[in-house]
C-alpha cells in the first residue's frame, strides 16, 4: 500500500491547471447563481435586461410630450400678424385724415389771399396792378394743384379703406379657424392623456399583482389606445398652420401675378390711346424713341400749322402720365432724349393762333444698349476723359474746330487743349449739365455745359454713347458731392 503525501498531491493539482491568458474578458465578474427545481434539476436565475427604458418611463415621457404639444398648439403668431397688418392699415388711414384736414385748410388760406389780392387790385394802378394779377393768377394755379392733389388723396384713402377691411376680415376669419382647430386640438390631446393616465395607473397595478393574469388584454387595449394618442399628436403638429401660410403666400403671389398683369394692360391701353391722338393729330414725331437718337417734329398734313411761327414747348411725363415737368431751353422742332428721359414719355406742346396741339411719344424711352456697362465701367475709374469739339462759347458759334480734351473727375470738371485750360470748376449749385437744346448740329452727340453763371459751351462728342456717358458720370459724381443737376 503506497502512502501519497500531501506535497505530491498539490503538485499534482498545480499541474492539471491549464494556464488562462490575461487577455481573456469574462461576461461577468462573479459566478452565475443557480437554484433547484423539480427533481434536483439545476436552473439559472434570470437576468435583468438593462437594455432599454421600462415601460412606465416610456408612458411618463408620452405624458410629458403631449403637455408640451398642448402648449404649442396656441398658435398666436399667425393672428399677431394679421393684427400688426390692421393696425398698420388704421394708421395709414389716420394719416389720411390729417392730409384731408391740411387740404381744407389750405383752401381756406388760398381763398382769404385771393380776395386779399382782388381787394388790392382795385386800389393799384399800372405795373403794380400787373403784378397783383400775376400774383392772383399763381394763387389760381396753387389752388387747382390742391384740387388734383384732394383727388389723389381722395383715390389713397379709398384703397387703404379697402385694405383695411380686407386684412379685418382675414384677421376674423383666420382667428376663427385658429380657435377652431385649438380646441379641436385640445379635446383630442385630453382624451389621449386620458388613456395616458389610466395606462400608467394599469401597470402600477399589474407590478404590485404580477401573477394576475386576467388583466393582460386590457393592457394590449390599452397600448393601442396609446398608439392611437401618439398618432393624435403627430397629426396636430403645428403642420396646418404652415399649410396656412403656404396658402397666404400662394394668395400673396396670385395678388402681385394679377397686379403686373394689370399694370401692363394700363400701359397698353395708354399706349393704344396715345396712338390713336397722334393718328388725329396734325403733327407726327419722326425718331426712335431711344436714348442716343434724336426726335422731329413734322406737321402730317399741309393744313397743319407752320412751325416756324408756332411755340414749341418739351415735357417729361412719369410712365402713368400723373406728373408733368417742363424740359428747360427745349423750344425748337428737335429733341435727342438723354438719361433723364429714360422711362419717361416725351410730349411736345405747339401753340399757333390760340390753338394747343399735344403730341406725345408712343412708349417711354428706351436706354441705350451696353450704356449701362460702360458708365460702370467709367465709374471705377478716377476721372473719365472724352474728346469734344466746342460748338458754341456762350451762345456764340465757335469757328475754331479742335478736339479739346473734356474731363469728369469726382470732385470737378476740366476742359482743356493740351496743356492750356479753358475751363475747370467744382460741382456746385450753380453748374449746369445736361443734353444740347436749341438748333444744334447734333444734338445726340452734344451736350450743355455751363459752369458757372454767364459762363457755357455747348460740346460735341465723338459718338452718342460718349454724350449720355458723360451725363449720367458728371450727376453721379455731383450727387456724391451733394449737388443735383
Amino acid at each position: 500500500m503506497t502512502k501519497i503525501s500531501p506535497d505530491i498531491d498539490e503538485t499534482m493539482l498545480k499541474e492539471s491547471i491549464v494556464a488562462v491568458s490575461a487577455d481573456v474578458s469574462f461576461a461577468s465578474d462573479h459566478f452565475p447563481k443557480y437554484k433547484l427545481g423539480p427533481d434536483n434539476q439545476i436552473l439559472e436565475e434570470p437576468r435583468g435586461d438593462n437594455s432599454g427604458p421600462s415601460l412606465k418611463e416610456v408612458v411618463e415621457r408620452e405624458t410629458t410630450q403631449l403637455s408640451k404639444q398642448h402648449k404649442r398648439l396656441s398658435v398666436r403668431d399667425l393672428a399677431s400678424k394679421f393684427d400688426k397688418n390692421l393696425t398698420a392699415a388704421a394708421k395709414f388711414a389716420d394719416e389720411a385724415k390729417l392730409r384731408e384736414v391740411a387740404s381744407l385748410e389750405g383752401h381756406v388760406l388760398l381763398k382769404k389771399l385771393r380776395d386779399a389780392l382782388e381787394s388790392l387790385r382795385g386800389r393799384m394802378a399800372g405795373r403794380n396792378k400787373e403784378d397783383v394779377e400775376k400774383a392772383i393768377s399763381m394763387v389760381e394755379a396753387l389752388a387747382v394743384k390742391l384740387t388734383q392733389k384732394e383727388g389723389e388723396l381722395i383715390q389713397e384713402k379709398f384703397e387703404v379703406k379697402k385694405l383695411a377691411n380686407f386684412l379685418k376680415q382675414a384677421s376674423e376669419d383666420a382667428k376663427k379657424l385658429v380657435n377652431q382647430e385649438k380646441s379641436f386640438a385640445c379635446a383630442e390631446i385630453e382624451s389621449a392623456r386620458a388613456v395616458v393616465q389610466r395606462f400608467g395607473e394599469a401597470l402600477d397595478e399589474q407590478e404590485k399583482n404580477p401573477e394576475n393574469s386576467q388583466k393582460t388584454q386590457e393592457v394590449e387595449e390599452l397600448v393601442e389606445e396609446v398608439q392611437e394618442a401618439r398618432r393624435i399628436k403627430f397629426m396636430h403638429q403645428p403642420s396646418k398652420v404652415m399649410d396656412m401660410e403656404h396658402e397666404l403666400r400662394a394668395l400673396r403671389a396670385q395678388i402681385r401675378e394679377k397686379t403686373i398683369f394689370s399694370v401692363k394692360l394700363q400701359k397698353e391701353l395708354a399706349i393704344n390711346k396715345r396712338a390713336e391722338e397722334n393718328k388725329s393729330c396734325m403733327f407726327v414725331l419722326h425718331g426712335s424713341e431711344t436714348l442716343g437718337s434724336c426726335l422731329q417734329l413734322k406737321p402730317r398734313s399741309d393744313n397743319a400749322p407752320s412751325l416756324s411761327q408756332s411755340s414749341i414747348q418739351w415735357y417729361r411725363l412719369s410712365s402713368d402720365e400723373n406728373r408733368k415737368e417742363v424740359i428747360s431751353g427745349a423750344n425748337k422742332t428737335m429733341y435727342a432724349p438723354e438719361p433723364l428721359d429714360v422711362g419717361r414719355i416725351l410730349q411736345a406742346d405747339i401753340l399757333s393762333n390760340g390753338q394747343k396741339i399735344s403730341v406725345t411719344t408712343a412708349n417711354p424711352i428706351d436706354s441705350a444698349a451696353g450704356l449701362a456697362s460702360y458708365v460702370e465701367t467709367l465709374l471705377r475709374k478716377s476721372s473719365s476723359e472724352f474728346n469734344v469739339v466746342i460748338s458754341r462759347i456762350n451762345g456764340q458759334d465757335h469757328s475754331l474746330r479742335s478736339t479739346h480734351s473734356f474731363n469728369i473727375g469726382k470732385m470737378r470738371i476740366k476742359l482743356c487743349r493740351g496743356w492750356i485750360t479753358k475751363s475747370r470748376e467744382n460741382y456746385s449749385t450753380s453748374m449746369l449739365l445736361c443734353g444740347a437744346r436749341g438748333d444744334a448740329n447734333a444734338p445726340a452727340k452734344s451736350l450743355f455745359w455751363q459752369p458757372r453763371k454767364g459762363h457755357s459751351y455747348v460740346l460735341t462728342f465723338e459718338s452718342e454713347r460718349d454724350r449720355n456717358a458723360a451725363i449720367m458720370v458728371a450727376r453721379k459724381h455731383a450727387l456724391d458731392c451733394s449737388v443735383c443737376f
